[in-house]
Formats: C-alpha cells, sequence, structure tokens
C-alpha cells in the first residue's frame, strides 16, 4: 500500500490509499480517509487490523472497534501548556528520586505553544494602549514565561511563541499549517496530511483549510508528548451537506451562529461533523475556519472541510511558497483527499443546511446555540432584568458595558475585521462615537492585521470610534477584559441594573467575559461596533437609530453596514501575501522575551515561596486505582450546563476571595493578584477556586455559597477545599453529580485535576462534554452517566446519603453498567445501573492505573529497571 510519487524532481513515499481502500475510497468520508492513512503509516503490527475496522464502519456507519491515532504534532497555549509543564517538571522529580533518568521524559513530537491566553486590555481606547498592556503582561507573568523558557532549554522539539505573535488557533492557520507534511522516516522522505491535536478545544478551526485536528485535554497531549497514540473509536461522522450561497449583507459569523444552533440540537457527542455538498465550494477558506472554530459549541469532535482550490487560495494569501501549494494539490489529487462537491460519501447521519436561507444573526444571551434575529437582543434580555431606577442618559438595563473585537473565532478571517473598518469608517464620517460607559478593543488574531488595517487606512477609522489595537491575544473572550468602566461598575452597585457584553468571540457563559457581567451576546466585528455605537441592546439593532451625526441627522444601521462588494474591494486593495513572514518574524524576535532568563538544568529547581510554580502532589506514580467498591459523600449536586469556567476559573483573582487570601497571604499584592488561569501551576491556589462562579448552584442547600458544599456529619458549611480536607482525613470518598452537558466549554485539564485534589472518586452526570469526560479519565476518576430519569433534581440528595458505587476493575469496560446505590440518611434507599462514560480499552487500563501520568511513570521506570 506504499508507493511513490515525484513532486518538483523529488520523490516521496505515500500511503495510497486509493490502492489501501479500493473502490471503497470514494465511500469514506474524507476523515476516515485521512484516519485510514494514519494507521497504515503509523499504527505498525495494528494497521492491518485498524484497517479493516475503518472500512467496515462503512456497513452500518457506526462502530464500536477502536484505531490508533499518532498526529505529526501538538498545539498549546500558555495557560495549557503552563499546568503540563508543571506536570512534566513534576514526574522529572519524581524519575530523579525512583534513581531513573529524568532526561528519558521528553517529547517524540513536534509542540508548539502560543502565549496568548495572558494578555488582558488594562489599557484600551488611547495611543499606547497595545505597548501599555504587553508590558502589564510580562509584568505580571515573568515567572511563569521563565518556566516555559525552562521547557525550551530542556525538552526536545519544544517551541514557545512569545507574546504578541497572536492566537494559538491564528498562527496554526497563517504559519504552522503545512496541509500536507514531509518528514523523514528510515532514511526515506515521506508525505502524509498535516495532523494534530490541540489543548484547546478551538483547535478544529483548522478543520476550515482541510486539517484534521481535534481539541484534547492536557493530559491526553501530554501522553501523545511522550509516544502514546490517542486511542479512538473509529467515529461517528454527521455530514454536513451545504446548499446554495450567502446572500448579501451575511457574513461567515453569521453562518457559523446558525450551524451552531442546528448541530447543538442533536447528539453530538464523541461525533466528528464533515461538510460536504455544492455550498462548500461557495464559502473562502476564512469563512470555513469561522465556522469549524465553533466546533465546540455545537458539540461535535470536528467540523472539518475537505481540501480544495479554495484551501489552496488561503495558502496563497497568506504567503505559503508556490513550491508547498504544489505540494498539497499533487499530493491530495494523487491520495484521494481532493474536495469533490458532487460526491456523497457514507455518513453516520446527514444534515441540510441551505446557506441563502443564513439571516443577520447574534447569539445569546447565555450560551453560544441560542441564535437570535439581530433584532432580539432587547427581548431576549427581558427575563434577566433587575428593577433597576433608570437614570436620565444612562447606562440602564440593557447598557452594552463592554464591545470586544476578539478572539481567533472572527478576527483570522481578515474578510470580516475589514468589514469592521468600513462600518467604522463610516460611523467616523457621521461623527458617531459610543457612549462613555462602553469598553471598547480590538485584538486581533494575528500580528498580519495591523499591517493590511494599517494599508488600507481602516486601522485610523476603528482608532477614531474607539476600536484600537489593545494587544495580539486572546482577551475579553476569554475573560481577559480587565475592568469595567467607572460608569458601569457605579451604575451596578448603586442602581443593580443589568449590563452586556457584545463580543466577537465563540462563549458568553455568565461571568466568562467579566466576572460581574451574566448577559453577553455573540455577534460579527461590524456588529460589535454597531452596538457599542448604540450603547444598548435595548433596540431593533436592524432598524431603530444608533445615533445621530455632528448635523443631528439620525443614522441607522443600514447606512453603516457595508455591501459585499466593497468588503471584497477593500481587502484586495488591504492584502499583501508578503506581510505574514515579516509580522510573525518581528513577533518571534521579541527583545523582552529574548532577555528573559530561564534554567538550563534537566530537574526544575521549585521555589517553595512561589507562588504561581509549585509541584503538584498529583504528578507521581500516585496511589492506583480508584475503581473498587466504596461508600461515598455527595460533595456536589449540580443542575445542567456545569462548564469549565464554572468548575475551574479563569478571569481576575477577587483579594477577597479563598485564593485571594492565600496569595495574599504568600506575600503578593492585595492590588494585582493576577487572574486564575496565570496560577494554573500552582495547585493550592487554583483548588481554592474550584466551583467559586457566583452563578454555581449547590443543591444540597439552599444557604450554600458558591464554592461550598455542606460537610458531614458536621453539617458545617465549608468552602469545597476545605471540606475535602476533612474528609480526606476521615478517609470518606466523595463524588460529585450533575446533569446535562457537564464540563461544556474550554478545555482546561484543571476542571478534573481540581476534581482529583478534592478527593472525588466519580463524576455522575446526565451527560459530559467530550474533553472534559477524558480529563477526568486521565486523573482516574470515573465519569458515570446517569439513567433516564434519575436527573440530579429528582434525586432530591442530602449531604447526610451514601452513594454507594461498584465499579471493581474487573467489570469496568467500555459504556458498562455500573451498579449505584443511593442511601438515604432517612433510611431509604433506591438502585439503579449508571453507564460508564468510557470508550475505549485504553481509557480503562488508564483508570486501573489511577491516571495519565503514573502510567507514563511507572512505563519509565519499569523499562530503566529492566535495563539494570
Amino acid at each position: 500500500m506504499i508507493s511513490k510519487m515525484t513532486i518538483d524532481e523529488r520523490e516521496y513515499d505515500f500511503i495510497d490509499l486509493p490502492k489501501a481502500a479500493g473502490g471503497d475510497l470514494e465511500r469514506l468520508p474524507y476523515i476516515h480517509r485521512i484516519l485510514l492513512e494514519n494507521v497504515l503509516r503509523a499504527a505498525g503490527q495494528d494497521a492491518e487490523r485498524a484497517r479493516a475496522a475503518i472500512l467496515g464502519w462503512l456497513d452500518t456507519g457506526t462502530s464500536d472497534l477502536e484505531i490508533p491515532f499518532l498526529p505529526n504534532r501538538v498545539l498549546m497555549h500558555d495557560t495549557t501548556c503552563g499546568p503540563a509543564l508543571v506536570d512534566i517538571a513534576g514526574m522529572r522529580s519524581a524519575l530523579a528520586e525512583a534513581g531513573a533518568d529524568p532526561a528519558r521524559l521528553n517529547p517524540v513530537v513536534r509542540v508548539d505553544v502560543s502565549t496568548d491566553h495572558s494578555v488582558a486590555v488594562d489599557f484600551f481606547g488611547g495611543a499606547g494602549s497595545l505597548s501599555r498592556n504587553m508590558a502589564r503582561e510580562f509584568e505580571r507573568n515573568a515567572e511563569r514565561y521563565r518556566f516555559m523558557k525552562w521547557a525550551t532549554n530542556t525538552l526536545a522539539d519544544f517551541h514557545v511563541h512569545p507574546p504578541g505573535t497572536g492566537i494559538m488557533h491564528t498562527l496554526n492557520l497563517e504559519r504552522l499549517a503545512t496541509v500536507v507534511s514531509v518528514m523523514s522516516r528510515d532514511g526515506r522522505n515521506w508525505i502524509a496530511p498535516d495532523t494534530l491535536i490541540g489543548t484547546d478545544s478551538h483547535t478544529p478551526m483548522i478543520n476550515g483549510i482541510g486539517v484534521l485536528a481535534w481539541g484534547v485535554g492536557g493530559l491526553e497531549a501530554e501522553s501523545v508528548f511522550f509516544g502514546m497514540p490517542v486511542a479512538l473509536r473509529v467515529p461517528d461522522v454527521v455530514g454536513v451537506r451545504l446548499s446554495g450561497a450567502l446572500k448579501d449583507g451575511v457574513l461567515a459569523t453569521d453562518l457559523a451562529l446558525v450551524v451552531t444552533n442546528i448541530l447543538r440540537k442533536i447528539d453530538l457527542q464523541d461525533k466528528y461533523v464533515e461538510f460536504f455538498g455544492p455550498g462548500v465550494s461557495a464559502l473562502t477558506a476564512g469563512d470555513r475556519a469561522v465556522v469549524a472554530n465553533m466546533t465546540p459549541e455545537f458539540g461535535g469532535n470536528s467540523g472539518y472541510f475537505p481540501i480544495d482550490r479554495n484551501t489552496l487560495a488561503y495558502l496563497r494569501a497568506t504567503g505559503r511558497t508556490e513550491a508547498q501549494i504544489r505540494l498539497v494539490e499533487t499530493y491530495c489529487r494523487r491520495a484521494g483527499l481532493w474536495f469533490d462537491p458532487d460526491t456523497a460519501p457514507r455518513y453516520t447521519s446527514i444534515v441540510e443546511i441551505d446557506l441563502s436561507l443564513v439571516e443577520p444573526s447574534l447569539a445569546g444571551p447565555t450560551r453560544p446555540q441560542d441564535r437570535l434575529a439581530a433584532n432580539a437582543t432587547k427581548a431576549a434580555i427581558a427575563p434577566m432584568k433587575k428593577a433597576s431606577a433608570p437614570a436620565a442618559g444612562g447606562p440602564n438595563d440593557g447598557a452594552v458595558a463592554i464591545a470586544a473585537i476578539t478572539s481567533c473565532t472572527n478576527t483570522s478571517d481578515p474578510r470580516l475585521v475589514v468589514a469592521a473598518g468600513l462600518l467604522a469608517r463610516k460611523a467616523r464620517a457621521y461623527g458617531l462615537r459610543p457612549p462613555h460607559w462602553v469598553k471598547t478593543s480590538l485584538a486581533p488574531g494575528s500580528p498580519t492585521a495591523e499591517r493590511y488595517l494599517r494599508r488600507s487606512g481602516l486601522l485610523d477609522d476603528l482608532e477614531a470610534v474607539g476600536f484600537g489595537i489593545v494587544g495580539y491575544g486572546c482577551t475579553t473572550c476569554i475573560g481577559n477584559s480587565g475592568p469595567l468602566t467607572e460608569p458601569i461598575s457605579t451604575a451596578m452597585a448603586e442602581r443593580g441594573i443589568l449590563p452586556v457584553a457584545v463580543l466577537s468571540g465563540n462563549r458568553n457563559f455568565p461571568g466568562r467575559v467579566h466576572p460581574q457581567l451574566e448577559a453577553g451576546f455573540l455577534a460579527s466585528p461590524p456588529m460589535v461596533i454597531a452596538f457599542a455605537l448604540a450603547g444598548t441592546v435595548e433596540l431593533d439593532i436592524m432598524k431603530d437609530i444608533i445615533g445621530h451625526s455632528g448635523a443631528g441627522e439620525p443614522v441607522t444601521l443600514s447606512m453603516l453596514w457595508p455591501e459585499s462588494s466593497e468588503i471584497d474591494d477593500a481587502l484586495l486593495s488591504a492584502s499583501d501575501p508578503d506581510d505574514f513572514t515579516p509580522a510573525y518574524d518581528e513577533a518571534e524576535a521579541s527583545r523582552i522575551w529574548r532577555e528573559l532568563e530561564a534554567p538550563e538544568t534537566t530537574i526544575f529547581p521549585w521555589d517553595e515561596a512561589s507562588t504561581y510554580i509549585r509541584r503538584p502532589p498529583f504528578a507521581g506514580v500516585g496511589k492506583g486505582s480508584l475503581l473498587g467498591t466504596y461508600a461515598a459523600r455527595p460533595l456536589l449536586v449540580l443542575g445542567d450546563d456545569i462548564t469549565t469556567d464554572h468548575i475551574s476559573p479563569a478571569g481576575a483573582i477577587p483579594a477577597a476571595s479563598e485564593t485571594g487570601r492565600y496569595l495574599i497571604g504568600m506575600g503578593d499584592s492585595p492590588m494585582d493578584l493576577n487572574v486564575y488561569a496565570s496560577r494554573r501551576g500552582n495547585w493550592e491556589a487554583m483548588v481554592r477556586g474550584l466551583f467559586t462562579n457566583r452563578t454555581v448552584r449547590n443543591m444540597l442547600g439552599s444557604e450554600i455559597p458558591a464554592g461550598s458544599t455542606i460537610h458531614w456529619p458536621s453539617q458545617e458549611i465549608l468552602p469545597l477545599w476545605k471540606a475535602a480536607e476533612r474528609y480526606a482525613a476521615e478517609q470518606q470518598p466523595v463524588v460529585i453529580v450533575a446533569g446535562e452537558r457537564y464540563g461544556m466549554g474550554s478545555s482546561r485539564d484543571w476542571a478534573a485535576k481540581g476534581a482529583s485534589l478534592l478527593g472525588v472518586r466519580a463524576v455522575l452526570a446526565q451527560s459530559f462534554e467530550r474533553i472534559h469526560r477524558s480529563n477526568l479519565i486521565g486523573m482516574g476518576i470515573l465519569p458515570l452517566r446517569l439513567p433516564s430519569g434519575y436527573e440530579p433534581a429528582s434525586l432530591k440528595l442530602a449531604a447526610g446519603d451514601v452513594i454507594e458505587i461498584a465499579a471493581e476493575d474487573h467489570l469496568v469496560a467500555p459504556r458498562s453498567p455500573v451498579r449505584v446505590t443511593i442511601r438515604r440518611v432517612g433510611g431509604d434507599r433506591i438502585s439503579f445501573a449508571a453507564a460508564a462514560a468510557i470508550e475505549t480499552m485504553a481509557e480503562v487500563e488508564t483508570l486501573k492505573a489511577g491516571g495519565i501520568l503514573p502510567l507514563i511513570l511507572r512505563d519509565i521506570i519499569t523499562t530503566a529497571e529492566e535495563r539494570r
């Protein structure tokens, strides 16, 4: 099945998919074609069995058979690489203490880290905001960044891209991704699809240019670092057939929100999504990437668009060489990976979407899947409003507190940023500006944005309406929005108004964008500016007056909104493929980063006084399996849609919080405690922040504050970490009970590490989001799906109840029944069979080992002992 091809006078080996699959190739989804290539090239002795499993999937469109997947590379960002590096440093220390060589713990694949999750919007709306925010970023995070530089000094093929190089997914699109990779093996040149996993749930954005990738937790990524394949069932693939074309005035953001709304209504748990049909060809690669970015929001593992001429056009527009573009086209056509809009592969199921029916859209006010017509924001927030007293001149209920053009989702596509610039130009011509209470910001995903915006003159227009560049990072989208304006803070404190955020991001969960904001709307970049100008969402943005010109003329959105031809013309004149390499090279050559000193030792020199980097207790050989039969107390009983933001916050650390008091006690200044995301290398800081989002309700008692529980039998209300310490001293196991979609949102593995530190042995939920489920298993915690009719509210659990779980090692298997018995404090009992939320035997082995980290360590220690 290995053939040869010659491209530009160079010969390559490649897996010949037409030969390997025969007449079945055209029936396979493109995702399965890439997986087939991967197992035939990388699975060794298991290749033929895996090939039969993939081709056998065609019979029914589903399968329980497992295959290995070995990606070419791993992508991380600074707040997911931090915990992973702390794990690695801890494991190296454990290896040295066990008499093994710590240097044996080294990545065997390329790892790229983007430093994009730490810059905050402290300064905005004025000259120098970008440089001042970057300076504050280095001041706050120097210790973390030195730790990351230690990793580059001591770990093989580990590459950190410093602050200012943009958001990881934009960096991947514009610079890292090859679409087709060349590699050397056994002295031979190979050519194969570019594949990766990333420790961020929005990693599938790269699916927009035909690169198969998905998000994983940091724990699963660590296993790939050290040569363990990703184990997965031959995946179910939902085909989304696109037809028609988008109407004038409708943008990629609108399509992404419509797709998210439609697909979230389908059970996509552990399923992949692939787009096909004639409508795919009507979308640019930029459009596709926006849709693919929303994969975690619509609940899938991927949002894959196959490779075609639009992919090549994107590669050319972003400065890839003509030789690389020829390589991509020649290989994909020969290997059976070139998209044909007229074919209809076999899918598990099919969804139809007509692009011509998509209308201008927003999503909110609390979930990204809740798509709204653009004129429906006033009605959407009505149920959330309180009885606040209005003030003449505002701000009042519905006031726009934050208007942010932010996130890889919509700033990676220059067309959307240019559209925002054109709207700003027209608003500027009318003399419009946002009201004084609106915090405005522009944080592009790429350092090239400044070049094309300045060339077109649009940067001046954006700055004139308050949208100057504040940083090249995730900023507001991940909660690094900085403080609210004084008028908003005062109106909230004195009159109890309900302010909102409007952002071009991907998530709007309560408290995510800012801990004080419970309502938020996702919108396209030009729509963000429109709402900023209006200053409120209490209007019909499509028809009502947004503002008045200097001459007193009423201005509506129709007078500002750019036509598609305007956007295309402006983009054509602004773009230059030669921008990309120098823009990134300049950012990579950061003087501050270069001069940052870092250790060069194999073992990291731990500092007990550090409040950022502490050796974690779980990065060792562990205590063995948490499986077995045991009687546990309920630590938390939660409702639906508990996100990883609810579990492990990312935003600012309040001085009065448990974490804040701990840090101040360690000597940190209460004036700037940084954000939780920056403290993920310090387990003692993080464990104190678990479940402290003010919207989290523990159903064990109506009087329980967020982040607390009732300890039994003392019946004291305690912070979770204190209750956990007491239960641990009493050798009392605990569990968490939750509703639907537990663990949705970000990939952060700290949501599972935190549960482990609380002593949780199992989580019982109605359903799990995939990455968090995987992270729980990675920490040795058993995820159990509750049967229908046993939702948390109906169980009416009390702190004194006992939950007995029978999960012996030899009984637990993928999706096996697990007997659960609840013994009420009053003597009653109920029993039912939960289902083990396990997908592969590899996950079973991880649970039996007590987690991924002990599994990795024991393998290295055992090998070292055998060599002796």
